[in-house]
This record gives structure tokens, C-alpha cells and sequence, in this order.
């Protein structure tokens, strides 16, 4: 199980990486537009930050006096009058590009109904970063110096802390960023996206706990806000378990990344963590349809070893569907195609023996009174690819009761209406499974975690 963590560890990092670039991206790309028109509209010399403003050194923003009331920011500037009176017309000024700031900071709120450039030319982004980067930590400097002068008004520090923190971050002073982010939060100021900011932040410190409570934070608000949370919110939950060794964590993290996106490689390395400790091999079977289903199954040893366990159960209609498949995609490997070519060769004989006695079944299942056979006859049809008589032969069988293996006729059931296009019908027979004695809760799991993915379509009842 380790060694299996480390090795996805690899492929996560890269993941994780592609979405911190695109967040701060989007975020730069906002923020930058914004200055620049405000700058284009208000480049009068009352709108640029004072020559005067003290921004080399800015003042500690949070000491104990300033954790208190918001009204305490404008005592720092009526208790340094000691070392020196701000002049009327100081304060004028500053009182100016406040409102200048201020008109940016309506722009930054409209902004944010707006998405970036779905793509990025990676030259002109650079150049655009070079350019703005001074601008960006000169325009933080002024909020800070006007800021510790008092000049802002207690329902402005709502914002102003808000545009401090993304500066920070765009800056990359990443404490500066949690600190005007736990402020602006305080304030009820950040917005989802800035709260799975404050996530990726706190990630970047190597600092998991804190990443996961915000990035909870932002999940919730992406939620409330009716949006699909963001990717790399789970992304960074998932690398954080698998650097903590924390297989459970690992597993947990991956099942919302499917539950999320339904991306075949989340599903292949789920899949592969579960099954690792199964050694029932009606279990193992079942999590080789899931894998087989969801487009998940990437080495040619998953296909070759599910047809081996369908041969094994009598369905090798089945079997050959799965090996057709993996030599049709090229999946194997030339060390084991010979072996795979005798495979379906065999099950393939078998196949066609089933087929052949198709009537045969059909008249015996519809004279005896169980279900069983029914069933027997469905599971048939579906390794022949005929889904309607499948899911007709199951239905009558369920129907008629006395059935030994109740999971198996509703995961065919399922899959059938699935093949139909019903995944209304499919979803409602998945959830059969969980009322079921003695099945696998793992394999209970991963089918409805499935059913989960299907689309939203209606389709006829049972």
C-alpha cells in the first residue's frame, strides 16, 4: 500500500502544480486588469500614492491594540500624532487615493463575475507578469501606508483587506497573504475563491491541517454559492494524506475527486487502492467491472486477469468482450499477446457454445418456477451485447424470486439500462445493493459511487 502511495504520490504533484498555477493566474489576470483601467481612468496625481507616503517600511498591521475593533486602525493614526501632526492636506490627499483605491476595489468585486481567458499564451503572460509585478507590490504599499494612517473608513476595511491579501498572494508573501486573509475572513470578506486561495497558501507551507480546515471553508462556500467546488481542493487533500501515509485519507479524497470530475484517472487509482488486500475473487470480479465500466482500466494484466475470473464463472460471452476490447485498443503488450490471442480463443468457443443454446435456456427459465435461471439467461444475453433481452430475463427472474446471488442479477440489471442509455433505472437498481446481507461494502461503494456519476436523464420505471 505504501509503496503504491509514493508512486501516485508522483502523478498528484503534477496535478496539484497545474492547478495552483491556474488559480494564481486567474487571480493575476483579474487583479491586473482591474489596476490597469483604474490606472487609465484615474491617473490624475491625486489617484498615484503620495510621494510623501511612507510605504518603505509598512507598520505591523495586527498588533493587540488592532485585533480588537476595526475603529482601532484609525486610532494609529491620531496616536502617532506625537511624532508629527498629519497635515489637512495630507489627509486630503490620502483621503483622495483612498477614493481612488476604493473605485478599484468595485471594479476587483465586478471582476469577479467574470472569467478569465479560457487559455494563455505563455510569453504574453510572462511579459504581462513582468510588467505588473512592481506595480502590484507598489499599489500593496500604498493600501498599507494608507492603512496605517487611518484614512479608510471602518465599512472600507471590508474591501481594502481583501485587496491586500490577493496582492499579497499575487506578490507571493505568502504570510502577509494568511494574515490579510484571516483578517479579511474576519470581516466576512473573502469570497470562495479566495478561500481556496488561503487553502493553497497554508499547502505551500507544508501546513496540511490548516490547507484542509480552509479548504473545508471553501468547499462549503463554493457549495452555498451553488458552484461545483474547485479541483484542487481535493487535489491538495490527496496530497496531503498520501504524504501522511494516510491510505484511508487517500481513498476518501479520491472518491470525491470521482464523485467531482468522473476523470478515468482518479478511477483507476481508486480502484486500484481498493482492491489491493481482496482476496475474494467474486469481489475482485465485481471491482474489475467497476474498473471495466468507468474506462479506468489501463494495463493489459487488469483486462487478461478479469476475462481469467469471468471464464472461471461461467461467462465467457463476457470474457471475450473484454479481450476484444484490450487487443482492439492495443493495450497489450507484445509479451503478452500470444498468451492473450489462445485466451480468447478458448473463451470465445465457449461463447459461441452459450449462444447456441440460448432457446434452449429461454424455454427452461420461463418454465421453472425460481428466478435463477432467469438470471443465468440475462447474464447470457448481456456477454452477447443483447442488453433489452438481458434486462428483460433478469427483471422476470427477480420478479419470481429465489435467487442465490442477489449483487450479481443487480449489477447485470444495472449495467444493462446503463447500455440502454436508462441510467435513471440503472441508479434505482444500484441502490438495491445496499440492502443486501453479506455483500462487500467495498463493492457496495464503488457501485454507487458509480451510480453517482451517470448522467442526469429520465428513463422507465422497473
Amino acid at each position: 500500500m505504501s509503496n503504491l502511495l509514493k508512486a501516485m504520490g508522483f502523478w498528484m504533484w503534477g496535478l496539484i502544480a497545474i492547478g495552483l498555477s491556474v488559480s494564481l493566474v486567474s487571480v493575476s489576470y483579474r487583479m491586473l486588469s482591474v489596476y490597469r483601467s483604474h490606472d487609465l481612468s484615474a491617473g490624475s496625481p491625486s489617484s498615484a500614492p503620495s510621494p510623501n507616503a511612507e510605504v518603505a517600511v509598512p507598520p505591523t498591521l495586527f498588533s493587540e491594540k488592532t485585533k480588537q475593533t476595526p475603529s482601532a486602525f484609525k486610532a494609529i493614526g491620531a496616536g502617532a500624532s506625537h511624532q508629527g501632526a498629519i497635515t489637512a492636506e495630507k489627509m486630503t490627499a490620502s483621503r483622495s487615493e483612498a477614493q481612488a483605491d476604493q473605485q478599484a476595489l468595485n471594479s476587483l468585486e465586478a471582476a469577479e463575475a467574470k472569467a478569465p481567458p479560457a487559455t494563455y499564451d505563455s510569453k504574453s503572460v510572462q511579459g504581462y507578469s513582468n510588467i505588473s509585478l512592481d506595480k502590484f507590490k507598489a499599489k500593496q504599499a500604498a493600501y498599507e501606508a494608507a492603512l496605517s494612517r487611518g484614512v479608510y473608513k471602518e465599512e472600507e476595511l471590508v474591501r481594502v483587506f481583501r485587496a491586500l491579501f490577493q496582492l499579497a498572494a499575487v506578490n507571493q508573501q505568502s504570510a502577509k497573504a494568511i494574515e490579510y486573509g484571516e483578517k479579511a475572513n474576519e470581516l466576512g470578506a473573502l469570497k470562495p475563491n479566495d478561500l481556496l486561495i488561503m487553502s493553497q497558501i497554508y499547502y505551500q507551507q507544508r501546513d496540511c491541517k490548516d490547507s484542509a480546515v480552509w479548504g473545508d471553508k471553501a468547499i462549503a462556500a463554493f457549495k452555498k454559492a451553488g458552484e461545483a467546488p474547485k479541483e484542487v481542493l481535493y487535489q491538495l487533500k490527496l496530497q496531503c494524506a498520501s504524504d501522511a501515509n494516510d491510505p484511508v485519507g487517500v481513498i476518501a479524497a479520491l472518491y470525491d475527486l470521482v464523485r467531482l470530475t468522473n476523470k478515468a484517472s482518479y478511477w483507476n487509482n481508486l480502484i486500484r487502492l481498493e482492491r489491493q488486500d481482496e482476496r475474494d475473487d467474486r469481489n475482485l470480479l465485481m471491482i474489475y467491472r467497476v474498473m471495466y465500466d468507468t474506462n479506468s482500466m489501463q494495463a493489459d494484466t487488469d483486462y487478461i486477469e478479469m476475462a481469467q475470473l469471468l471464464g472461471d464463472a461461467g461467462l465467457p460471452g463476457e470474457a471475450q468482450m473484454v479481450l476484444e476490447k484490450a487487443l482492439s485498443s492495443g493495450i497489450i503488450k507484445d509479451e503478452h499477446k500470444e498468451r492473450t490471442s489462445r485466451l480468447l480463443n478458448a473463451m470465445q468457443m465457449r461463447a459461441d457454445a452459450d449462444k447456441r443454446g440460448l432457446p434452449a435456456l429461454d424455454a427452461e427459465a420461463s418454465r421453472n418456477p425460481a428466478g435463477q435461471l432467469d438470471v443465468k439467461l440475462g447474464e447470457v444475453y448481456f456477454g452477447a451485447g443483447d442488453h433489452q433481452d438481458a434486462s428483460a430475463a433478469i427483471t422476470r427472474g427477480l420478479r419470481k424470486g429465489q435467487i442465490t446471488q442477489l449483487d450479481e442479477a443487480y449489477v447485470y440489471l444495472a449495467r444493462d439500462w446503463v447500455a440502454q442509455s436508462k441510467p435513471t433505472d440503472a441508479r434505482k437498481t444500484f441502490a438495491q445493493l445496499k440492502a443486501l446481507p453479506n455483500i462487500s461494502p467495498r463493492v457496495v461503494r464503488l457501485w454507487n459511487l458509480y451510480a453517482d456519476t451517470l448522467p442526469e436523464t429520465r428513463s422507465a420505471s422497473l
